[in-house]
């Protein structure tokens, strides 16, 4: 919502930045002193009001008007006249704080104006109990790293291409551009640390964190409250949702939390974030739930809590509490074009984290159901097409083999849209629903089908095996894109099969064989390289592919082989190079 100053204009320059409040939308000028606890609950409900506060450099406030002035100005939302306060921090002051004058017509008409008489919960008086009881339980993190200052990675060729040995001699010789060569051809290695923020889940020494905060780490040192630095070991990680789970021994029991419930959270809860922001340790911040369910594309299982509660660097790994002390998230990023927090900031929910931090205490791995459907978006045109009444489900784009799905009866043009008792409102959602369903389970599976809901059970399988047997992680979204072609993130390009329009499109002769590709992702690794549409795909290391499922395939064979490129075999309508492009995404 944009605002304009109104006759006169008291803004002058840029007009200060916007506070939103809730108030009446035609009640009269209220003088209302920023800063008081039960505002929000009284006014909960109504109508959006602009309270504008202008911050100046040495006072923290200008000094407009006396006492509480107002300013008329407009808002977009209707051109419907907004009340503008100016506050003058003078007044204050002589009160000694801020507070809140609330006159009986002015109660009267906030009471009033709340919609069917609805109430909020009151405002904490004080986090003050709660973090000296939650601070104990919470650790930070120290990691070192060895770092082999090697420069950039040798460019990928053929299996005995007189290349490799060139390039492997030169790079072993010259070392890291920038630093000096070491008798043995090689950079002087550097020691690395990082900083994060963990909670104790159980009194014997069981750590949370985040993966990204331990990972590739020789050594891990976490540190009490008390400042009692302890070695600890890592009892399994999750790269997929970006949790670990570390243990450290100590001869006394330690300080626990409990996991909240983070489906039952709802927006605009209060929550409260401890952890260690720039080695800091023991910080506390508050802020609210600003939404649910965030993909920011950062996994298959994207389901983060967005809060305003200060997250910054170090916080990650660190705990994010409602206010009964149990812990609903793991803080894991934040949104920043500065690099500090700017009140978007994400974390794992319990209602994944849990499962994950069970199965790596017991197994020292993850343990995920598994389906074997490769699944796409349903947009508005397929949803038409298939005669569903709205876009909603998951499509079956393929079926693996041998896989519960074909066992099930599950066909390619399936949209599955509820799973075990749940209904799946769109693509992503499919892919958590099948992994936290318990393993030999037979759920119940409803379909689209020809026009008609058809029920099927179907037993599921684990993830972690089909990968080990070498059968596709089909459960990893891949949409279909606007190009036509099936989204192959891992490479940053779309590819399609080579069809007869396909050949006419690009001028292909009958005999061309491959997979085309239809769209490259803007700045990754493929686009840098010269990838562009029309371009063809023909083998991915040394393998020959046909389709779409045979790229996805060959990358995920790559992943499990520890690789990070993948080396493509193009064809460019007659022309054929061999291109290494690096694993990871879209950048």
């Amino acid at each position: 919502m944009r605002y304009a100053p109104g006759k006169g204009g008291v803004w002058g320059g840029k007009p200060p930045q916007p506070v939103l409040f809730p108030s009446p939308a035609r009640s009269p000028v209220l003088p209302i002193a920023l800063g008081a606890r039960r505002l929000g609950p009284v006014l909960t409900g109504l109508p959006i009001f602009a309270t504008i506060i202008h911050k100046s450099s040495s006072l923290g406030w200008t000094p407009w008007g006396r006492r509480c002035s107002q300013q008329r100005g407009t808002g977009e939302e209707g051109d419907r006249p907004v009340r503008v306060f100016l506050f003058n921090p003078a007044w204050a002051s002589g009160l000694g704080r801020l507070r809140v004058v609330l006159a009986a017509a002015l109660m009267g008409v906030a009471l009033l104006g709340t919609p069917g008489g609805a109430t909020a919960r009151d405002v904490p008086e004080s986090f003050a109990d709660l973090a000296e009881a939650l601070q104990p339980a919470v650790v930070n993190i120290s990691t070192t790293q060895t770092i082999n200052n090697r420069g950039p990675e040798m460019p990928q060729f053929p299996p005995g291409s007189p290349f490799e040995d060139f390039f492997k001699d030169f790079f072993d010789r010259h070392g890291a551009p920038g630093g000096p060569a070491q008798p043995n051809g090689k950079a002087k290695p550097r020691r690395a640390t990082s900083l994060g923020s963990g909670f104790i889940i159980d009194p014997e020494g069981y750590i949370v964190t985040n993966n990204h905060v331990i990972k590739d780490a020789d050594e891990i040192t976490v540190i009490l409250q008390d400042n009692t630095a302890l070695t600890a070991k890592v009892v399994g990680f999750d790269e997929k949702t970006d949790v670990a789970l570390l243990k450290v021994e100590t001869k006394q029991p330690l300080t626990a939390v409990a996991w909240g419930d983070a489906d039952a959270a709802r927006v605009g809860d209060w929550v409260m974030a401890i952890g260690n922001p720039f080695g800091l340790g023991g910080s506390v911040t508050a802020g609210i739930i600003s939404a649910k369910t965030r993909d920011i594309n950062a996994g298959p299982y994207d389901s983060f809590i967005q809060t305003d509660a200060a997250i910054n660097k170090g916080n990650s790994g660190g705990p994010l509490f409602n206010i009964k002390g149990e812990v609903i998230c793991i803080n894991t990023a934040i949104f920043s074009p500065s690099g500090g927090s700017v009140g978007i900031g994400f974390a794992v929910p319990s209602s994944l984290a849990k499962q994950v931090v069970a199965d790596l205490k017991q197994y020292g791995r993850t343990r995920r159901g598994w389906i074997g459907v490769r699944i796409q978006s349903v947009s508005d045109e397929i949803a038409e097409g298939l005669k569903l009444d709205k876009a909603r489900g998951a499509l079956v784009a393929a079926v693996t083999p041998g896989g519960p799905a074909e066992k099930a009866g599950l066909k390619v043009g399936d949209v599955i849209v509820r799973f075990d008792g749940h209904d799946v409102p769109d693509m992503r959602a499919l892919p958590r629903l099948v992994a936290e369903t318990d393993i030999g389970k037979r759920a119940d599976v409803t379909l689209w089908r020809d026009g008609k809901e058809k029920a099927v059970k179907m037993e599921i399988a684990e993830l972690e095996k089909a990968e080990a047997d070498g059968l596709l992680a089909d459960n990893a979204p891949q949409r279909a894109d606007d190009s036509g072609g099936v989204a192959v993130e891992a490479l940053g390009l779309s590819v399609a099969p080579l069809d007869d329009r396909a050949r006419s499109e690009f001028g292909y002769e009958a005999d061309a064989t491959g997979v085309v590709i239809t769209a490259v992702t803007d700045d990754s690794d493929a686009m840098k390289k010269g990838l562009e549409p029309g371009a063809l795909i023909v083998k991915v290391n040394q393998t020959e592919v046909a389709g779409p499922d045979d790229v996805v395939r060959a990358v995920a064979a790559a992943r499990k082989e520890g690789r990070k490129t993948a080396l493509l075999l193009v064809d460019l309508r007659g022309t054929r190079t061999f291109v290494p492009v690096r694993l990871g995404g879209g950048k």
